[in-house]
């Protein structure tokens, strides 16, 4: 039995970042830097209503059965491996809330998972992600609540993810062992490795950032994570919505951190799920894809995804699988 406990952990958006230094400084020209700026592009990058106004699936309308089949020509060897972290049951820097399990008899545990966060693997549904109190298409979220949500759960996502993934290795494009807190990712990164390797990314792929995370952690040790994170900058939300990339999953939170936009500690959170209607999977362990990927110089691969169905659920816990 797996009893659920509902983390809001980034249930509120737009909240003033701490003050922790960054790893480099802010582009001057960059957008979105602060609330009226993340105001405007999501206005910008909108998709509510371009599948109905009463529409939950958001991204997932990009992963139609042509992608699917698309996905499924990638295997060609038959070798899958999972892109989830080993659930992680101790308190740490980066683990505020791990999970708990108590063995109720020699054959039978019970698990209570608080999954948002900076440590295990899981997904975001659309309710998760908001700006100035809505969801995605519009949805207010700021109320009704209580019993487990009514509207964009992870129930919508019963059906699972199957598309094409690609891996973008930031580490081996800076040619480094691990990608820095605090490091921002822009969409010249992205384009740059799509020159370097060949690999376009398009409509209804999942997206995974490498940045080495979890090799740092084991070189270094664990840390706030939530406060100083190799990331994507709220600037590329523009990016993957000009290529329809239908998911993004990161081996941290997916925002840069601190997030380098005045007054919104996610602004990628919010402007990808609220905007865009897009799950995120955060958390993911990258290392075993990326290691594969390297040595066959093969970027992409077919993705399976099972979220819990989760009635009114906020996300669910997954182990996301790549298959090459």
């Amino acid at each position: 039995m797996v009893r659920r406990v509902v983390s809001l952990a980034f249930a509120a958006m737009v909240v003033v970042a701490p003050h922790v230094a960054a790893a480099q400084p802010p582009a001057p020209s960059r957008a979105p830097h602060n609330v009226a700026e993340v105001k405007a592009m999501m206005a910008e990058i909108s998709n509510w209503g371009r599948w109905g106004k009463d529409d939950q699936l958001g991204t997932m309308n990009l992963i139609t059965p042509a992608k699917r089949k698309q996905a499924a020509a990638l295997v060609k060897d038959g070798v899958s491996v999972s892109l989830a972290r080993d659930s992680e049951l101790e308190k740490a820097a980066d683990v505020g809330s791990p999970y708990e399990r108590k063995m109720l008899n020699a054959r039978i545990d019970m698990l209570t998972l608080t999954y948002h966060g900076f440590a295990n693997t899981h997904m975001d549904a659309l309710w998760h992600g908001a700006f100035e109190g809505r969801s995605y298409n519009g949805v207010t979220s700021s109320e009704g609540w209580e019993n487990g949500v009514p509207a964009l759960s992870v129930l919508n996502l019963k059906q699972g993810i199957f598309t094409r993934g690609v891996l973008v290795d930031l580490t081996r494009l800076k040619r480094v062992k691990y990608l820095e807190p605090g490091t921002a990712i822009y969409a010249e990164d992205l384009e740059a490795w799509e020159k370097m390797t060949g690999t376009r990314i398009g409509s209804g792929d999942a997206v995974f950032i490498y940045t080495g995370r979890w090799a740092r952690r084991t070189a270094l040790g664990p840390w706030d994570v939530g406060a100083q994170a190799a990331g994507l900058h709220a600037s590329v939300a523009k990016w993957l919505k000009a290529r329809d990339v239908a998911v993004v999953g990161h081996d941290g939170g997916d925002d840069l951190a601190p997030s380098l936009v005045e007054g919104v500690r996610f602004p990628l959170h919010a402007l990808l799920i609220a905007g865009l209607g897009m799950p995120l999977l955060d958390n993911c362990d990258l290392e075993a894809v990326a290691a594969e990927a390297a040595m066959r110089n093969r970027w992409e691969f077919l993705l399976t995804v099972a979220p819990l169905a989760i009635k009114g659920g906020t996300g669910s816990p997954v182990n996301p699988v790549a298959t090459f």
